[in-house]
């Protein structure tokens, strides 16, 4: 029996989880069949093709959300976290033995789809909240002078209370989410009982028909289809943040049933009005209700950018931990579920690039659009990936994953195609911001190995270390004195310069690396590893996960070492300041891309905050590197 605090947790995260997770893909009704009738398309709007695009709509959210991300893609977790790069921290324990070049590409892929998620991050409440306000110009044309300024506005107020965090958040805007679902469920049940034939797209075959009647003008209209599937990759990469099972429950009882009453009445609607593609999903309402609607949808839209927001700093957490990303500020929001997190400096980037499309753009119609592209190329990143993943760890008969996995390749290739055909139509510009973030990341990524070869040329091993100062003791002063090294094989330059200029070696002399493993969370009796040497030096190896922040102090509390006081006063942490010049030759990569990983260096957050140390006890001895 399960007892009563137990269920009501349960509740609470399935009622946190719709109105976090599935705000993105809960107001595409806003504008997926609308768009999917734009005069662009080229296509009649007949009953046949009317039925065929419905059936389109419903067989492809139910293939992909139901079948491959809730039956398959949530179930590769690594210990609960998930997300793109969650995958391929997961991939990279079946590819150590083979070649490097494995491991290359898959982070290369990694970093692809998370570049592509920040992307998202901007684009989804740019298009979500102007959709939802455009419902204005049913009741009045003249409206449409108010939509922007308004749309701003409502933008300008959702990202100042990220910082609440994403349990809380969702807690007051589940309840407001839920009534939303049960809204437009309604709204497309009285539809689909007014015109009941619309029922036959439920029938796959009607959507067979449509592809095979009207060919390669069908190809654009599946980009605007696939506009029903945005927040799909999302619901992967809040799995840390509220876990599967809520995650499902939600989707199955609520969000799946009432959306696909909607898309079917509104489809049930056009048979009727073939003419009303503008604005369709306020066309099922009557007069009387539009200003209340236009209000839940608003307040639905802000909602809905909780979820790539939330995913996106999920992304952030994991790209710093995983080397991917400079050091960031990242505060913890919830004490019960790790998962949830807020990093500022990502909450004001997607917000400029929000309101910054919003700008150029003006309407949803034009961002929808440029939607898609970004989101389809996501989704193929991680069925290859899944496809990967299932060869390799031979958990998957088969039987079932070649075919399996090439309907979904075949699928998710078809998507990226017909996104493709977006590129002249606005599309660019998000191809262009995914480029820019993905170039960032990569440069960091090779300035960092740069930078290590450079340090390599000053290691020292740690035993050749050790026996040198037995064999000439030098001056011990009382104290603890921690250094801290990126690279656990060799001595510290901190340290080196400290004996160099002051000639002393603490008492109690610990040689601190802070390592990242390929796994969310490390257990605590696997957090340090102690390893002694000569001379009273002591290596010590504090393990964390991609989905954890460091605490240093906090887990050396646990260390149990002779003459080690856990007394902070009588502690001192030494750092290497490193100086970051470039140096007159390429050394492996363009002189603009050293001079933007020395950037991004500069302006990382300090190892004294990432690493929580208390900054009256920390001594950084200066250093300097050419790249």
């Amino acid at each position: 029996m399960i007892d009563s605090q137990g269920q009501k947790r349960n509740l609470a995260l399935a009622v946190s989880a719709i109105g976090v997770v599935f705000g993105d893909i809960g107001t595409s009704p806003l504008y997926a069949l609308r768009e999917s009738f734009s005069p662009a398309h080229g296509l009649a709007i007949s009953s046949a093709n009317i039925v065929g695009i419905v059936s389109l709509l419903i067989w492809t959210l139910s293939l992909v959300v139901c079948v491959k991300y809730l039956g398959f893609v949530l179930r590769a977790d690594n210990k609960g976290e998930g997300g793109i790069l969650a995958l391929v921290s997961l991939m990279s324990r079946y590819v150590k033995k083979n070649t490097a070049g494995k491991v290359g590409i898959i982070t290369l892929l990694g970093i692809t789809g998370a570049a592509l998620l920040y992307s998202d991050g901007m684009l989804t409440p740019a298009v979500s909240v102007l959709s939802a306000i455009e419902g204005l110009t049913v009741l009045n044309p003249s409206f449409s002078a108010f939509i922007l300024p308004v749309a701003l506005a409502v933008l300008l107020l959702l990202f100042p209370f990220q910082n609440r965090g994403t349990e809380k958040i969702g807690l007051i805007f589940g309840p407001v989410l839920a009534l939303w679902f049960a809204v437009i469920g309604l709204l497309g049940l009285c539809s689909i009982i007014r015109q009941p034939g619309i029922l036959a797209a439920l029938n796959p075959l009607c959507a067979a028909g449509f592809l095979f009647r009207n060919g390669a003008l069908s190809l654009g209209v599946m980009g605007s289809v696939f506009l029903a599937m945005t927040g799909a990759e999302v619901l992967y990469s809040d799995l840390g943040h509220f876990g599967s099972a809520p995650i499902r429950r939600s989707w199955f009882i609520l969000v799946y049933p009432c959306l696909l009453l909607n898309y079917i009445g509104q489809g049930a609607h056009l048979l009727v009005h073939p003419d009303q593609t503008e604005n369709l999903f306020y066309r099922l309402a009557p007069s009387w209700a539009i200003i209340p609607l236009v209000i839940l949808a608003t307040v639905a839209t802000i909602i809905a950018s909780q979820a790539v927001i939330s995913g996106a700093f999920s992304i952030a957490r994991q790209s710093v931990q995983l080397g991917l990303w400079p050091r960031v500020e990242i505060r913890h929001t919830s004490n019960e579920k790790i998962g949830q997190v807020y990093v500022p400096f990502v909450n004001a980037f997607i917000m400029i690039g929000t309101v910054a499309l919003v700008i150029l753009f003006r309407t949803s119609g034009r961002l929808a659009s440029a939607y898609g592209i970004t989101v389809s190329a996501t989704m193929l990143i991680t069925t290859i990936l899944m496809i990967y993943l299932g060869y390799r760890s031979g958990k998957i008969s088969p039987w079932i994953l070649w075919p399996l996995g090439a309907f979904f390749l075949a699928l998710d290739s078809f998507f990226f195609a017909a996104n493709v055909t977006k590129l002249l139509s606005g599309g660019l510009v998000v191809v262009a911001l995914a480029f820019t973030i993905f170039f960032v990341m990569k440069t960091w990524v090779d300035g960092n190995n740069l930078f290590r070869k450079k340090l390599q040329g000053f290691r020292l091993d740690i035993a050749d270390f050790a026996a040198m100062i037995v064999k000439a003791p030098p001056v011990r002063v009382k104290g603890t004195a921690i250094f801290l090294s990126a690279n656990p094989k060799s001595v510290p330059k901190a340290l080196l310069h400290n004996m160099k200029h002051n000639k002393v070696l603490h008492e109690v002399t610990i040689l601190l690396s802070v390592q990242t493993v390929d796994e969310p969370f490390v257990a605590p009796e696997d957090r340090l590893t102690v390893v002694e040497y000569p001379g009273g030096l002591h290596q010590v190896l504090l393990h964390f996960g991609f989905s954890e922040t460091p605490d240093v102090p906090k887990e050396l509390e646990q260390l149990e070492l002779q003459g080690f006081d856990h007394d902070p006063m009588k502690t001192t942490y030494f750092l290497g300041r490193e100086a970051i010049a470039v140096g007159p030759k390429r050394e492996g990569m363009a002189r603009w891309r050293r001079v933007l990983f020395i950037f991004l260096f500069k302006n990382a957050e300090s190892p004294t905050d990432y690493f929580r140390l208390p900054a009256d006890r920390v001594v950084e001895i200066g250093a300097k590197t050419e790249l």
